[in-house]
C-alpha cells in the first residue's frame, strides 16, 4: 500500500520520525518495485502502526484534518480571554491554565524577571488545574535561565534520548519526555518565560506545537505587560490621590456637566455643611453634581462663577472670598480655571480653594498691634507736649496763689498771662491734632468689597455684636476706588459701632445692621460710590440731629465727641459727603465718595 505525503501542515512541520531498528529491513533501489520492496513497504506501514501505538498523540494529530486556522482560532479565543482582565495575578493564572489546556501538557510554570534580572516563580500548575508551589516544581534552572538570557525557545520531543537534557537530575527523576520553554517578549525585551512538560509517552510535543506555543506566549506577554502597566498606573494614581488628599489646599475637578470627577478631603471639609459631612456622602461625591455639595445659600454664587468661566474661557480669582458654612465664616483664596480632561477628551474646570482664615486673622492682629503701637507712640508724644504746657500752667498758678497771699499784686498780671498763653498753646496744639487726618491722607486704588468684608470679619465675633444680624448688599460692578484705606476703615467702623451701641442701648433683641454699597453716575458728574450703614435702632432724637457732627458733642456717658466730627473731616478730605438720616427704627449712615480723587 503506497504512502502519500500528508497535506496536514502540522504533520509537514514535525521532526523527522525515527523508525526503530526492529521495523527496518535492507533494500536496494529498483525502477520497478519488486516483491521484496513490497514487503519493506508493508513492514514500514506495520512500523508506523507500532509507533502510533506507542505514541497515541502522534496518531491522533496525523489522522485528524486539523488545520492551522483552527489552531489560530484557538489562540485568538485564548488571547481574548487573557486580555479580558487587567489584574496581573488573574492574567498569570489564565495564561498558565490556557497554556496547559491548549497543548495538553501535564505541568507548567510561569516565571517573570525581577528588577535585578532574576527569574521569579509567579504561578505553577498541573493538568488537573491545581496550583503548585514553585519550590515543589523540580526543573533544571538552566533551561529557564538560558531561554530568558538568549530569548530563544527550547524544545525537545524526547528528553530521555536527547544528550543535552538526559543527564540532568530533575529530568531523570521525573522521567520527563517532552519539554517546551518559550520566552515572554515585548518586542525585543524579555520579561519572563513559560515552561511546559510531559512525562507520558502518549503526550509528545511536536514542532508545530512549539510554533503554536510561541504564538500563544506573544499574546500572553502583551497581556502581562498591559497588566503591569495598569498596576503601575494604579499605584501612581493612588500615590497622586494620597498626595492630593494630604494637601491642605482644596482641589475639585468637574466635567462639562459640572459633575465631580475628583474632590480631595480639604475641599470636602471646606465646602460641605455639617449635616452632609459623613462617610457615605464623601464616598458618593465622585460623579455627583458639584452644586449638591455646598450649602444651599452658596449654590447661586458657584453657578454664576462656574458658568462665567465656561462661557468666557478665562479663569476667575478671588483672593478673599468670605464663605459661610454653618455658623462659621471662612476666608478663602479661590481660583476657578478651565481644564482639558484628557481621558474623556472633553473640557472641565479645576477649582482650587485655600482656607486663609487663620492667615487673615493673623494679619488683622498684626495690623491692630501696629496701630496700637503707633497710637501709643503718638499718645506719649502728645502727653509729653501737654505736660510741658501743664507744667507752666501749674507753676504759674502756684506763683499766682503765693503772690496773692503776699499781696504782691504787681506780679499777679505776669502769672495770669503765663497761664492764659499756655492754655492758648494747648488749644492750637489740639486743633492741629484735629487736622492730622486731613494732612496725612495717602489714597490708593482699593477694592471696597474687600475693605467692608475685612471689617465685618474682624468685628462680628466681638461679644457686643452677638445679638446683631448683618446683611451685606454690595454691587458686583463697583470699580476699585481711590481712598486712604486706614481712614475710610476708621469711618466705617465708627458708623457700625454707633449702630451697634444704639441697638444694644435700646435693648433690641433682633438687632439688624445692613450695609449697602453701589456706584452711580449722575449726568456729567464723575462716577461715585455710595455706602450706607442702616440699623433698626431707635434713631436720633430730634434735638440732637443738628449737633451730631460738632466737635466735642456726644450723647454717650463715656464719649468724647470726636468720632463723627472726625469722620466728616475724613470724608470731606476725600472730596466726598457724609450724612445721617434718622427716623424711628431706622438710621442711615451714608457716605458718598468719588471713584477717582481729583488731582490737586
Amino acid at each position: 500500500m503506497p504512502i502519500k505525503k500528508s497535506n496536514n501542515s502540522k504533520f509537514q512541520s514535525t521532526d523527522k520520525i525515527i523508525i526503530p531498528n526492529k521495523y527496518k529491513k535492507a533494500s536496494k533501489k529498483s525502477s520497478q518495485p519488486t516483491e521484496p520492496d513490497l514487503d519493506i513497504l508493508s513492514e514500514m506501514e506495520d512500523g508506523l502502526s507500532s509507533i502510533e501505538d506507542e505514541y497515541p498523540a502522534l496518531a491522533q494529530k496525523s489522522s485528524q484534518a486539523t488545520t492551522r486556522s483552527t489552531d489560530l482560532k484557538a489562540v485568538l479565543e485564548i488571547s481574548q480571554a487573557i486580555n479580558s482582565s487587567l489584574v496581573l495575578e488573574n492574567i498569570l493564572q489564565k495564561v498558565m491554565k490556557h497554556a496547559i489546556e491548549l497543548l495538553k501538557a501535564e505541568r507548567g510554570f510561569l516565571m517573570l524577571l525581577d528588577e535585578s534580572g532574576e527569574l521569579q516563580f509567579k504561578t505553577v500548575h498541573n493538568i488537573s488545574g491545581d496550583k503548585l508551589m514553585g519550590e515543589d516544581f523540580k526543573i533544571s534552572n538552566s533551561i529557564a535561565n538560558k531561554v530568558a538570557k538568549t530569548g530563544e525557545s527550547i524544545y525537545t520531543s524526547d528528553a530521555q534520548a536527547d544528550e543535552k537534557y538526559s543527564k540532568q537530575k530533575s529530568i531523570a527523576e521525573l522521567n520527563l519526555r517532552s519539554i517546551m520553554c518559550v520566552p515572554l517578549k515585548i518586542k525585543e525585551k524579555i520579561i519572563g518565560v513559560v515552561y511546559l512538560d510531559n512525562s507520558s509517552e502518549a503526550k509528545v510535543f511536536l514542532r508545530s506545537d512549539l510554533y503554536l506555543f510561541e504564538l500563544f506566549t506573544e499574546q500572553a506577554a502583551i497581556a502581562i505587560e498591559n497588566a503591569k502597566l495598569y498596576e503601575n498606573l494604579l499605584r501612581l494614581k493612588r500615590y497622586n490621590e494620597n498626595v492630593v488628599n494630604k494637601t491642605p489646599v482644596g482641589i475639585v475637578v468637574v466635567n462639562d456637566k459640572f459633575e465631580v470627577t475628583s474632590l480631595n478631603d480639604a475641599a470636602f471639609d471646606i465646602l460641605t455643611p455639617a449635616e452632609r459631612k459623613n462617610s457615605g456622602f464623601r464616598m458618593q461625591s465622585s460623579g455627583r453634581s458639584f452644586f449638591e455639595i455646598p450649602a444651599e445659600d452658596q449654590v447661586e454664587f458657584w453657578k454664576k462663577h462656574l458658568l462665567h468661566v465656561v462661557s468666557t474661557g478665562r479663569a476667575f480669582e478671588e483672593s478673599r472670598f468670605y464663605y459661610q458654612v454653618d455658623d462659621e465664616e471662612k476666608v478663602l483664596n479661590l481660583k476657578i480655571s478651565p481644564l482639558e480632561i484628557e481621558p474623556q477628551n472633553s473640557s472641565g474646570l479645576i477649582i482650587v480653594i485655600e482656607d486663609t482664615t487663620e492667615k487673615v486673622v493673623l494679619e488683622n492682629y498684626v495690623m491692630l498691634s501696629e496701630k496700637l503701637v503707633a497710637k501709643g507712640e503718638m499718645a506719649a508724644s502728645i502727653g509729653h507736649e501737654l505736660n510741658n504746657y501743664l507744667a507752666i500752667i501749674s507753676n504759674s498758678a502756684e506763683l499766682l496763689l503765693r503772690n496773692v497771699k503776699k499781696q504782691a499784686y504787681d506780679k499777679i498780671d505776669r502769672n495770669a498771662e503765663a497761664i492764659v498763653e499756655s492754655i492758648s498753646k494747648i488749644k492750637r496744639f489740639t486743633d492741629g491734632l484735629m487736622d492730622f487726618s486731613k494732612l496725612e491722607k495717602d489714597p490708593v486704588s482699593y477694592d471696597l468689597r474687600k475693605l467692608i468684608e475685612d471689617i465685618l470679619f474682624s468685628i462680628k465675633t466681638h461679644e457686643n455684636f452677638s445679638r446683631i444680624n448683618f446683611e451685606l448688599q454690595i454691587s458686583h460692578d463697583i470699580p476699585p476706588i481711590e481712598i486712604d484705606v486706614g481712614q475710610i476703615q476708621q469711618v466705617l467702623i465708627n458708623g457700625i459701632y454707633n449702630s451697634m451701641e444704639a441697638i444694644n442701648g435700646a435693648g433690641i433683641e433682633n438687632g439688624r445692621i445692613k450695609i449697602r454699597a453701589y456706584n452711580r453716575v449722575a449726568g456729567d458728574q464723575a462716577e461715585t460710590v455710595v455706602m450706607e450703614i442702616v440699623d433698626n435702632g431707635p434713631g436720633i432724637e430730634v434735638k440732637h440731629k443738628d449737633r451730631i457732627f460738632e466737635q466735642g458733642f456726644t450723647t454717650k456717658e463715656s464719649g468724647h465727641g470726636l468720632g463723627l466730627g472726625n469722620c466728616r473731616r475724613i470724608i470731606e478730605s476725600h472730596h466726598g459727603q457724609l450724612s445721617i438720616e434718622s427716623m424711628p427704627e431706622e438710621t442711615v449712615f451714608k457716605i458718598v465718595l468719588p471713584v477717582k480723587q481729583p488731582e490737586t
